[in-house]
């Protein structure tokens, strides 16, 4: 029993710190919808692997809010991913921009595939070439 106390309490804890902290909001709802957008549009620069919306870091809490006050202030999506790319890098959004040094990073995944279909061509050709082993009886 007490066990089963301490895991609930384990859970409960983590789950309380797993949130992440309140997103500001517009009164404005088209507004509000924008900010969203670009919330979830860009990375978290150390989860790596979560938007800015859904991290629990002070880092990203302060993008929010940055994002939040450009917003505000009337700037454009593009006036605030050219800031944010400029400060943070091409790191930081889902979708860098396709020139020299991202060609790579876009290339990626069509050389990963060509790759393993060269390896199973080769490996499923060296099969084909071996006798069975009903010949060599």
């Amino acid at each position: 029993m007490r066990i089963a106390i301490a895991l609930t309490a384990c859970l409960i804890g983590a789950l309380a710190q797993a949130q992440p902290e309140a997103i500001e909001s517009f009164d404005d709802p088209v507004l509000n919808d924008r900010y969203r957008e670009l919330i979830h549009s860009f990375r978290c620069m150390k989860c790596q692997n979560q938007s800015i919306a859904e991290s629990t870091i002070d880092q990203a809490a302060d993008i929010r809010a940055l994002v939040h006050e450009r917003v505000a202030e009337g700037q454009s999506d593009r006036e605030i991913r050219a800031y944010l790319v400029s400060r943070y890098g091409d790191f930081i959004s889902y979708t860098p921009p396709f020139r020299p040094s991202t060609w790579l990073l876009w290339a990626a995944p069509a050389l990963f595939i060509a790759a393993g279909a060269f390896a199973f061509a080769r490996v499923l050709r060296t099969r084909m070439q071996q006798p069975l082993d009903e010949d060599l009886q």
